[in-house]
């Protein structure tokens, strides 16, 4: 009962929201491992209620941290991913922007009340749309020659601020010392803009989102853990960039609370998804053509050794049954007649012939015959609504486990390296959450959905109405 009290004390107490987004943040690190390596984090987390928050399906930066912010399922957004099919073409697509999302995010919600916020590299918000407050768009930003902000004149004072900004850094390289430097030097300046923003903009609602975790995850994942299928050994040079890392992020959040009145102001730490290690790559075209679904014209191409994309290879669509993407986890399209242009699988036989495929995707042994715990999903089985350029399957194989290599060339289906470059780090189901409250003085564990971030920054702000069509629920009274 007590602690319900200062709950609800600190909601009446709470006038401004600072939210920390921290792309692909494990529990079991931030938590866990690097806790007293962050003592500013430390202290947060003393006076907070925290835990780990289940991410959606897929567990990927584009849709999930729109789910967050709109209470929506990737379905409902119509967004699966980073990229997309183009209606039913074979080889187009398009890649996820701001455009793209019709659903109202929190700082609508909170514009259309006077609200003013605040929004820092959140995806997909390029390109800018206009908010109440001020914003700055995210990784898919082509570079910084582009309208990046709004209103557009804050471009011209991040660029006194801090020269040319930077959204994101080319990570899957070999060239590992320039991936480091990158890295701290995209951070640094974003937390350099985050906090004259603090300082110099009207806000109710601040919410940030730093790339930078989940790119230093991908690039040096098997520097850092001994059970990594390709580490080097204890004493490599880069054992100590993803700890380095996190320190990093505690210094500059430490400087970043600073600045904000705890006594009025509420703080949370959140991720879009968690982080694991890459155990390889699955080519799933490959499997598919092996297991007769995949009709190809040349295959000898198939294992020729020579790495190529899937849009390279002659297809015999009208002899084709279905075909995959790759990604963290993989998008399987079925070849349909009177949908795709050279279809197949006639209408009637869809749920059957899909269900088929399903169960040879669920029945794949991994290198060496052992069992998989593969997931697969049906979107509108998983959604209540599956709009847009929707793939007919979606598949964890092996639970996220391995990533799926779209390419194909290879002469094994395992690849111990990841096919676009070097990336040793998939992502996983549970990421971070944690509230400070305005009078917090204690600790409490939570667990919960990504789907209840919205419906609880809603309540906390007193805003009701929007609560009946988002899922999830509030984890405040």
């Amino acid at each position: 009962m007590e602690f319900e009290r200062k709950v609800k004390e600190g909601m009446e107490r709470t006038k401004k929201v600072l939210v920390i987004g921290l792309d692909s943040a494990p529990p079991e690190l931030l938590f866990n491992r690097f806790i007293d390596d962050m003592p500013n984090v430390k202290k947060l987390l003393e006076k907070s209620v925290y835990g780990p928050m289940q991410t959606g399906i897929p567990a990927i930066t584009i849709p999930m941290w729109m789910v967050m912010v709109t209470g929506k399922t990737p379905g409902e957004l119509g967004l699966y991913g980073f990229r997309h099919r183009t209606g039913y073409s074979y080889t187009d697509y398009w890649i996820a922007h701001s455009k793209k999302v019709k659903e109202p995010t929190l700082w609508d919600h909170l514009g259309e009340r006077g609200k003013k916020s605040i929004i820092v590299g959140v995806p997909p918000t390029y390109p800018p749309k206009p908010i109440n407050g001020h914003l700055v768009s995210c990784f898919i930003t082509p570079d910084a020659s582009v309208d990046y902000t709004y209103p557009r004149e804050l471009k011209g004072e991040i660029e006194r601020l801090v020269g040319e900004y930077i959204f994101d850094v080319p990570f899957r390289r070999e060239a590992k010392d320039e991936v480091k430097e990158g890295i701290w030097e995209m951070t640094e300046k974003r937390f350099e803009v985050i906090r004259y923003l603090i300082q110099e903009k009207e806000w109710d609602y601040f919410h940030f989102v730093e790339i930078g975790l989940d790119r230093l995850h991908h690039a040096f994942w098997r520097y850092f853990d001994p059970n990594h299928h390709l580490y080097p050994g204890k004493g490599n040079k880069y054992e100590n960039v993803i700890p380095d890392y996190y320190r990093l992020l505690d210094r500059e959040i430490g400087e970043t609370l600073k600045l904000i009145d705890l006594d009025e102001t509420a703080v949370f730490i959140v991720s879009d998804h968690g982080i694991k290690a890459m155990h390889g790559n699955f080519a799933v075209n490959q499997w598919l053509a092996e297991e007769g679904l995949l009709k190809v014209k040349n295959p000898a191409a198939l294992h020729d050794g020579k790495i190529k994309r899937f849009e390279s290879l002659e297809v015999d669509w009208k002899e084709t049954t279905a075909w995959g993407w790759g990604g963290y986890y993989s998008r399987v399209f079925l070849n349909v007649l009177g949908r795709e242009k050279a279809g197949k699988v006639p209408l009637s036989r869809f749920e059957k012939v899909r269900d088929e495929v399903a169960e040879q995707i669920r029945s794949i042994r991994g290198p060496n015959g052992e069992k998989w715990d593969t997931k697969v999903f049906y979107p509108e089985d998983i959604y209540p609504i599956a709009k847009g350029s929707k793939p007919d399957i979606m598949v964890y194989f092996d639970n996220l486990n391995w990533r799926a290599a779209g390419t194909v060339g290879h002469p094994s289906n395992y690849l111990p390296e990841n096919d676009t470059g070097p990336d040793d780090a998939n992502h996983s189901e549970f990421g971070v959450f944690s509230m400070y409250l305005p009078g917090f003085d204690e600790s409490r564990a939570t667990r919960l959905s990504i789907y209840d971030f919205a419906p609880t920054m809603l309540r906390l702000f007193g805003i009701e109405e929007p609560l009946a069509s988002m899922h999830g629920r509030s984890i405040l009274p």
